[in-house]
């Protein structure tokens, strides 16, 4: 079995999670995940308990079996605590400032860039160099921030542009001179 697929989620007592054929809903304190899971997997739920059992041992029912299940444990751990990311501005003049709810960036271009928030997105900006990017979905919070990062990415050279906060930029030697 998937070491991953067979372990059990705990449903904690704030959060509902309803299983009504292969969509699975999950209501929170902070809002409400619904997704469409694979149609062979089926769900074993008790009052604090959600079970995802696969139908075969064949190899697309185990690839997809532990899949789901961690799908379903980040819909519960999104409604109950949410998710954020944390990026850096390294560069002399690279600042990011907030604009009703979208997020301007100042990166080096001749024009400054801007991001819309989609719904259940929040973008937060601290000593102009921080942005953080916090919402009840792993997956989308991890989508816009890659987006975040891909306007200006961290170059080799001098280390200079958009991070996630930790990642470590390997620096290359520039060019020698005789």
């Amino acid at each position: 079995m998937s070491r991953v697929g067979k372990k059990i989620i705990d449903i904690p007592s704030d959060v509902t999670v309803s299983v009504e054929g292969n969509t699975i809903t999950v209501k929170g304190p902070k809002g409400e995940l619904s997704r469409t899971m694979n149609e062979r997997m089926t769900y074993k739920q008790d009052e604090s308990t959600l079970e995802v059992v696969r139908p075969t041992d064949s190899k697309d029912d185990r690839t997809v079996h532990g899949t789901t299940r961690a799908l379903i444990n980040n819909m519960i751990q999104g409604v109950k605590e949410g998710y954020q990311k944390t990026l850096e501005l390294v560069g002399v003049g690279y600042r990011a400032q907030m604009q009703g709810n979208d997020l301007i960036l100042n990166v080096g271009y001749s024009h400054p860039v801007e991001i819309k928030a989609d719904d259940g997105i929040t973008f937060g900006v601290e000593k102009n160099t921080t942005v953080t990017v916090a919402g009840i979905s792993k997956e989308q919070v991890g989508a816009i921030a890659s987006n975040i990062r891909s306007v200006r990415p961290p170059e080799p050279y001098k280390g200079k542009g958009i991070r996630y906060q930790g990642e470590y930029v390997r620096r290359k030697e520039g060019k020698t001179g005789k």
